[in-house]
């Protein structure tokens, strides 16, 4: 059936690439300061570990359609419902390390006296990595397609604010060059 194909695509990748942005900023953040360099280690370790687990439990969960089925893309479809219990910890992983991390760099940005691109990038960030969140709080309360377009704007706006960090500073560093 196609439509389980894309549900587990969509449960599996979430699942897996949600977590790895969070474990990055973490292990970015974390090992910026020398004596929390093992802390950084473990945290991106532990999180891989745990989510090639769940990811694991996911895949091999047997999939219940019931005459009812509707072709929503949602997890109900698990026999294991448990297996859903994966992805709280995995999404407020995340969600610390990617929103938080981008909050405190832009307040550094902003007590600093620079509302230029470096804070203005981090708040992007930030509003992008909430609003998957916002989707899936929807998604739980019945309405599936809320989460895929905040899923879409939160990707975009992290990658705009990338982008904006990105270019500016190419910028400095072309100006500090001449």
């Amino acid at each position: 059936n196609r439509t389980l194909l894309i549900v587990l695509f969509i449960l599996i990748f979430g699942c897996i690439l949600g977590p790895f942005i969070g474990s990055t900023c973490a292990y970015a953040r974390l090992c910026t300061f020398v004596f929390l360099w093992p802390i950084g280690d473990w945290s991106a370790r532990i999180c891989i570990a745990f989510v090639l687990i769940a990811t694991s439990f996911i895949v091999l969960t047997p999939i219940s359609l019931d005459a009812t089925f509707d072709g929503d893309l949602t997890g109900k479809v698990f026999t294991w419902q448990w297996v859903r219990l994966f992805s709280p910890f995995i999404n407020i992983y995340a969600v610390i390390f990617l929103v938080g991390g981008a909050i405190y760099s832009a307040g550094r940005y902003f007590r600093a006296g620079s509302k230029e691109a470096p804070f203005k990038g981090n708040i992007l960030i930030a509003i992008g990595g909430i609003l998957p969140g916002i989707g899936g709080s929807m998604a739980r309360a019945g309405y599936t397609e809320i989460l895929y377009v905040t899923e879409l704007f939160g990707l975009i706006l992290i990658y705009c604010g990338y982008k904006l960090i990105k270019e500016y500073n190419i910028r400095v560093r072309l100006q500090s060059t001449t």
